[in-house]
């Protein structure tokens, strides 16, 4: 039997949010994407709960972050490898916890990775939107979470009793620094000098990166011209007159005017999500 309740956030750094698989279908209205960054992490929390392929999950950007349930549910963890404890006591493997009602979960230091995610058995509750529960500034109410906030879920105590094998969640596949990804539109208005440079060149994370996109630190010499603005999508690479390199997140826009290079593919923007400021990434190029 499913009863309502409410998990309160007793800690949280910025950039904590709910997320889902985002807004498909409103890109002619100008409205993004949204949702996880990191989709194989989500994917594999529904999967562990015998969730729906699109149940909402918390995204949790910093480290220093404390739940409390108020009802009997199982949650499960994955992303980036963090220090987990239930109620003080530190959980080896966290891929599904059971929880008891008042229950304090806590994600400490992250030990690799950028991004933490939460889910929830029948996943969190919160308001839907165009078909996504996925937090955006200029379009649901809030666009992150505080200290303070209660999220509504569906508690079931019948269910977070059963006894599951425990599958254990694995981290090596975030360490690579390879990026693989399709020419993009304008790929080949780059010069022969300018593909080799991008495609031979190591480059690292910028700070100066969100959930719009992140920006590589060194610059890329090109002599390409101004183009229209053309559609964009999260995984478009785009390559500014200056040199800048920046790769589409989630919450960019539906388009712009800088040239389209490379298009990540699913994969590789999850790698990308995990990764922090002065990460060393490579670009892989595939052949359509």
């Amino acid at each position: 039997m499913k009863d309502h309740a409410f998990a309160t956030i007793l800690k949280t750094g910025p950039g904590t949010s709910i997320q889902d698989l985002g807004r498909i279908g409103h890109a002619k209205y100008g409205i993004p994407v949204s949702g996880v960054m990191d989709e194989r992490s989500f994917n594999w929390i529904n999967h562990i709960l015998k969730n729906k392929e699109n149940e909402a999950v918390l995204e949790i950007a910093q480290p220093g972050f404390r739940i409390q349930f108020e009802g009997s549910t199982s949650v499960s963890i994955a992303g980036a490898n963090a220090k987990i404890s239930l109620n003080g006591l530190e959980i080896d493997n966290a891929a599904l916890i059971k929880i008891s009602p008042k229950d304090t979960l806590e994600i400490g230091a992250f030990i690799s990775g950028a991004r933490v995610y939460l889910g929830i058995r029948f996943g969190f509750q919160t308001q839907e939107i165009l078909n996504s529960r996925s937090f955006y500034e200029r379009l649901t109410t809030q666009n992150q979470l505080s200290k303070g906030s209660k999220i509504p879920y569906f508690s079931d105590s019948e269910w977070s009793h059963r006894s599951f094998a425990k599958a254990k969640w694995t981290t090596d596949w975030y360490l690579s620094q390879e990026l693989s990804a399709y020419p993009g539109p304008d790929f080949n208005l780059l010069s022969e000098e300018t593909k080799t440079n991008l495609l031979s060149g190591t480059f690292k994370i910028s700070p100066l990166s969100n959930r719009m996109g992140i920006q590589l630190e060194e610059k890329l010499e090109n002599e390409l011209p101004e183009l229209p603005t053309n559609p964009v999508y999260p995984g478009t690479v785009q390559l500014t007159s200056g040199g800048k390199i920046i790769l589409l997140a989630k919450d960019a826009q539906v388009t712009g005017g800088y040239p389209r290079i490379l298009q990540l593919t699913p994969d590789s923007q999850s790698i990308l999500a995990q990764k922090r400021p002065v990460d060393a990434l490579h670009f892989k190029l595939l052949l359509p």
